[in-house]
This record gives C-alpha cells, sequence and structure tokens, in this order.
C-alpha cells in the first residue's frame, strides 16, 4: 500500500502540492464543479449532461470516444470525468487511465455492464467511481460526490506519506552532518548538535540546510 500512495504521490508533483493544494497553491475544493462527460450513446450523453446541469456542475463536453474525452481533458482541465467504459476508438478505461496518470484527475465510469474485471482494472488506474446504466439524477449526485471524496482522501494521505518520507531524509542528513562534526571537531554527540542547531539560528536557516551544507563543504563551521 505504501508503494502506491508514494505512486500517487509522484503523480501529484505537477499538480499538487502538500496539504491537498493544487499547483496554483489553492486548497482543492470541497466538491467538483467542473465534469467532463464522455459516452458514445447521444440520449446517454444528453442525460447525463441535463442531469449534471441540474445539480450545478458545469458540463464540459460532451464527446463521444476516449481520444476525444483525453484531448478535452487536456485542454479544459475538468476536476472530474465520468466516461462510458465501451467506447470506439479508446475506450474508457484506456482513457481514464491517460487523464488519471497524466493530469490526476479522478474519473467515474458508467457501464451497462457489471464485469468485475472491468472494476479490478479501474481500481489499478485511477477510477474512483462506477455507475450501472441508466444512470439518473440521485445516482450522479451520490456517485461524483462519494468519487470525489475518496479522491480527497487520497490526496491528503499520499501528502502524510510524503511528508513521512521528507521527515525521514532530513532526520539522515542531520546525523550525518553530526557525526561529521563529532570527527572534526573531537566533540561529543550533544556538542555536535548543539553546534548545527547554533549555525541554523544564527543563519536563520532550517536545521536541514546547514545539515546539508555541513556535508557538501568541511569549511562551513569554523572554529
Amino acid at each position: 500500500m505504501v508503494a502506491d500512495l508514494e505512486r500517487i504521490s509522484s503523480l501529484m508533483t505537477n499538480t499538487t502540492t502538500p496539504n491537498g493544494h493544487d499547483a496554483a497553491g489553492s486548497p482543492l475544493p470541497t466538491s467538483p464543479s467542473r465534469v467532463l462527460v464522455a459516452d458514445d450513446e447521444h440520449l446517454v450523453a444528453a442525460g447525463m449532461v441535463a442531469a449534471l446541469t441540474d445539480l450545478g456542475y458545469k458540463v464540459v463536453g460532451p464527446v463521444s470516444d476516449g481520444k476525444q474525452a483525453i484531448q478535452k481533458a487536456r485542454e479544459e482541465r475538468p476536476d472530474l470525468a465520468v466516461l462510458d467504459i465501451r467506447m470506439q476508438g479508446i475506450d474508457g478505461l484506456a482513457a481514464a487511465e491517460t487523464i488519471y496518470n497524466e493530469l490526476h484527475i479522478p474519473v467515474v465510469m458508467v457501464s451497462a455492464y457489471s464485469d468485475p474485471e472491468y472494476v479490478n482494472s479501474g481500481n489499478r488506474i485511477g477510477v474512483f467511481g462506477y455507475l450501472l446504466k441508466p444512470v439518473n439524477r440521485d445516482q450522479l449526485r451520490v456517485g461524483l460526490e462519494v468519487a470525489w471524496s475518496r479522491f480527497v482522501s487520497q490526496i491528503e494521505l499520499a501528502d502524510e506519506v510524503n511528508a513521512l518520507h521528507n521527515r525521514l531524509e532530513h532526520r539522515k542528513i542531520i546525523e550525518q552532518a553530526k557525526w561529521i562534526i563529532v570527527k572534526r571537531k573531537n566533540v561529543e554527540e550533544p556538542e555536535a548538535m548543539r553546534m548545527l542547531q547554533k549555525q541554523a539560528r544564527n543563519g536563520r536557516r532550517p536545521l536541514v540546510e546547514v545539515a546539508q551544507a555541513v556535508i557538501e563543504s568541511e569549511s562551513l563551521l569554523g572554529d
């Protein structure tokens, strides 16, 4: 599971920042506002557009295949995408994988089929919900709310993993610098740590930054 979260954290690098913020520094909204719709059945797509509009969402599209869905997602950057699984050319699952991995936009799949294979495949590629056709207004409302909540929770958990990883890496750097000072200055471990902390205070720099400088330069700390 940790490996999965680290992969998610890596995917988020260009689209989100720690604490669930997007690349512009704005917190993620509590609910999506712009939803991409892709379905090759015109009546189904029109019905979803009407229902989503009635629920207060701004609809991007609709489009009729996976290739168009990917292009529209790249151009419009919706908050969430609702894709039919079986579309001509690039199907919904393949489109969902690209949309999530490249743009980190969560996806809800709609289908007339409840094949477990689709569910298992979708769980690995950024699908956060499934809706069975015919989809009504209330199902869309609940399905999108649940999917968005899952997406936000996953981001928050990935942020926690990333923060823990950073703390561990910082601790390693500080420990390495401390022992360099112990050997170089012939002092005890507590004194070496106090020297690092004093240098950080005097220079108004983070402790890990001073520690990194100690590692990189033997002359940083004077007598």
